[in-house]
């Protein structure tokens, strides 16, 4: 089914001419059309009189739509329904595709019905890549029983593969890949391709000396120009960049991302290969990690879904609220202490929102260009003091221009009478000018240092973009305020 063509949404749907003036809405893509669509229909199958006629409906929707689709549409039901959609499947093929292209929380809602061996048949209709990572949503009790039910030799290889971090090379590689001697022939290769349509043809073939260790590859398309008699040799390329188990998705990410690598292979320290990464596999690593850095920044970790229980989901936020709380208390404190000076009453109440609402601004466009160039490599160890002081000169600049505008305004709103505030104008407007210059300067600073401090200690440099570092950005510009409305008062009184 290609999901490209909306007459495969519904032939006799009204609404098509309306999809296609408002594809350019992030929220009325070609594919979030269809699976609203999609939920649409099995919302209303959901809601029949009686379950006779809820599952003829709901058996002819899955066998009419792309298992891909149904997978998609089906993380938007309630979870006690979404087993009903996957047991109506037609056949054990759209049942794997389903439950490899669903998300964690609906194979855990459908696992948790499914009987052990209809989950054995799954894992033994699978790649071994996807099967480790299908198993990852069981339980440790059901994960051992599943095991033991299936072959031997597959549950061992499953085994091996759960030792590795999730996020390592070891679960991201598929054991499945087309290696080869050095004299074979191309005509060889091609019949054995032929013989094994189970096995995805990756974008290399893989060629190995005599010892069986990887020594190059050969592009699928030198396979198709040149003649079928010429061994792998004649025609291989020496091999650049291969990764071991354990390397990171990130360092993988980079190296596909640069290099623009099609399948980058996976070898043990005798360089005998284990595996292949698939560009496929890295287009979604860099999903998922696209997902983290905004999460992380946002200040939570949570994983949307409609049906989330809004506990779970409080819990998800909530310590990364709780610091804000902290120094928001701090920042309470400290204003409370001067409440009842001159110069606070006429100064300070009036204009803290607008330093905290500048150095937040300022700090989060620093900390987020920084953290963005972490992630995409654009930013290394040798770097990093050019970036730090192209960044803190910034700060500078901005913080300057608008102190000097801000200053002048208040200025100039106070000896016209817009500002009343019963102080001298040119008192206020100095004092607003070096309060926006120093947050400015502050947020630059902590924006600009903490990311590298953060990945120093080994913690996602993201933080420094989240709540935590906004939070104390506030309070250390507040205080900044406070330190410099006391002094350019004590400056004009004496």
């Amino acid at each position: 089914m290609d999901i490209g063509e909306p007459e495969i949404i519904d032939p006799d749907d009204d609404t098509r001419a309306e999809y296609v003036t408002t594809s350019g809405n992030l929220m009325e893509s070609r594919t979030s059309h269809l699976d609203d669509l999609l939920l649409e229909k099995l919302e209303k199958a959901f809601h029949k009189p009686t379950s006779l006629v809820l599952v003829h409906d709901v058996a002819k929707i899955a066998s009419e739509h792309d298992p891909i689709d149904l997978a998609y549409a089906c993380t938007r039901l309630p979870p006690h329904s979404r087993h009903v959609v996957y047991d109506n499947l037609p056949d054990l093929q759209a049942k794997v595709i389903f439950i490899i292209n669903t998300d964690s929380t609906t194979r855990s809602a459908i696992f948790r019905v499914t009987e052990n061996h209809e989950i054995k048949r799954l894992i033994d209709n699978m790649p071994l890549d996807e099967a480790v990572w299908i198993l990852d949503d069981l339980s440790d009790r059901r994960l051992r029983r599943v095991l033991d039910l299936l072959d031997a030799k597959k549950s061992y290889r499953v085994r091996e593969l759960m030792r590795h971090d999730r996020n390592s090379a070891a679960r991201l590689m598929t054991n499945e890949f087309f290696a080869f001697r050095m004299n074979v022939t191309l005509g060889d290769v091609a019949k054995a391709i032929r013989d094994n349509p189970g096995i995805d043809l990756t974008r290399s073939v893989f060629v190995l000396n005599d010892m069986g260790q990887l020594v190059g590859y050969v592009p699928e398309r030198n396979l198709i120009v040149n003649p079928s008699y010429v061994p792998l040799k004649r025609v291989m390329r020496p091999l650049l960049h291969k990764v071991n188990p354990e390397t990171s998705r990130d360092e993988i990410v980079d190296l596909v991302e640069r290099y623009k690598i099609g399948a980058l292979p996976v070898v043990d320290s005798n360089d005998i290969m284990l595996g292949v990464i698939t560009y496929e596999v890295v287009v979604e690593a860099m999903e998922d990690i696209g997902d983290e850095v905004i999460a992380t920044i946002a200040g939570t970790r949570e994983e949307y879904s409609e049906n989330e229980p809004i506990m779970r989901r409080v819990a998800s936020r909530a310590p990364w609220l709780l610091f804000t709380l902290c120094a928001g208390m701090i920042t309470a404190t400290a204003l409370a202490f001067f409440d009842g000076r001159i110069w606070f009453i006429g100064v300070v109440p009036f204009f803290v929102p607008l330093i905290n609402g500048m150095s937040g601004n300022v700090g989060l466009q620093c900390s987020t260009i920084l953290v963005r160039a972490m992630s995409t490599g654009e930013l290394s160890a040798g770097t990093k003091h050019q970036a730090v002081l192209k960044e803190l000169m910034i700060g500078l600049t901005i913080g300057s221009a608008f102190g000097v505008l801000a200053g002048t305004l208040v200025f100039v709103f106070s000896i016209t009478g817009v500002h009343d505030l019963g102080i001298e104008p040119l008192a206020i407007g100095t004092t607003l000018g070096f309060g926006v210059f120093s947050a400015c300067l502050t947020a630059t600073s902590l924006g600009a240092f903490f990311p590298f401090f953060f990945a120093r200690m080994g913690v996602d440099p993201a933080v420094a973009s989240g709540p935590l570092v906004t939070a104390f950005n506030d309070l250390c510009s507040t205080l900044m305020f406070l330190f410099i409305a006391w002094l350019i008062h004590g400056f004009f009184v004496y």
